[in-house]
């Protein structure tokens, strides 16, 4: 299996891409640290893994926190003794709003989870990583790298472009230690992210844009599927990556191709 043996970190993992990730490692070897902000769904998470024979760690932190942060790396390696794969995917969307109305509180708080967390998880996984050598994944997105159509999301879009600087950054500071850095940018994915999205008055400063019929999405007609984007990752994960780092990968049907600018 391809991760025989490896332990791997998710952030985000009770739902959607996280979630997906971790089953798919699991399935292939990797004792797994399901890490969120609430019990429940990582519960569930965790007993699928067992049921199906594999090993996995409930981890209970706000990654935008550095002192949540750093304990639940340091207790996932205190379990199993190692850190070979790290998938920083906790995020928000967060307020969509004009510039003048989107507040500075609003604008924290998203760069805060998607931005200073993705930062953090590998600060306090970097020390771990070098030991062996190992594989980070960000999860960014489309928006803020392919995509700027989405108007009202720029805290959003912003964070999301951040981070795929930090992974070029990390990805050559990191190199010497055969730490390999890569982050995907998924488009329209089947997940409910949207639900903790506050859009507000966009009809006020929004671009008229119109895409082809049927066309929104050209590979397949439809949005993409957590498990096609953890196919992705568990690829970036294991060493059939292992002459890739400091990359983006868009995963997306070719959707920016049409709405990119």
């Amino acid at each position: 299996m391809q991760l025989e043996g490896k332990v791997a970190l998710i952030t985000g993992a009770g739902e959607g891409i996280g979630r997906a990730t971790a089953l798919r490692f699991a399935g292939e070897g990797a004792r797994v640290g399901v890490l969120g902000r609430t019990r429940e769904n990582l519960d569930e998470v965790a007993e699928e893994i067992r049921k199906a024979g594999g090993e996995a760690t409930v981890l209970l932190a706000d990654v935008s926190k550095p002192d949540e942060t750093k304990a639940a790396v340091e207790e996932l390696v205190k379990e199993y003794g190692r850190l070979d794969v790290v998938f920083a995917n906790a995020g928000v969307n967060g307020v969509w709003a004009p510039i003048e109305e989107l507040e500075p509180e609003e604008w924290e708080q998203t760069l805060a989870i998607n931005l200073t967390g993705t930062f953090l998880t590998i600060k306090y996984a970097t020390p771990h990583l070098k030991k062996r050598g190992g594989s980070v994944i960000v999860n960014s997105s489309i928006n803020g790298t392919r995509i700027f159509s989405n108007t009202g999301a720029s805290a959003y879009a912003s964070s999301k472009a951040g981070q795929v600087a930090l992974t070029k950054m990390l990805a050559l500071e990191l190199a010497k230690w055969k730490v390999r850095v890569n982050v995907i940018c998924p488009g329209a994915i089947d997940t409910k992210i949207d639900e903790n999205t506050e859009q507000r008055d966009l009809e006020k400063v929004k671009t008229p844009v119109e895409f082809p019929k049927g066309g929104e999405h050209p590979l397949e007609r439809k949005p993409g599927s957590a498990r096609q984007v953890a196919q992705l990752v568990l690829f970036l994960a294991s060493d059939a990556s292992d002459h890739i780092t400091g990359t983006e990968m868009w995963i997306d049907g070719g959707e920016s191709l049409i709405k990119g600018t």
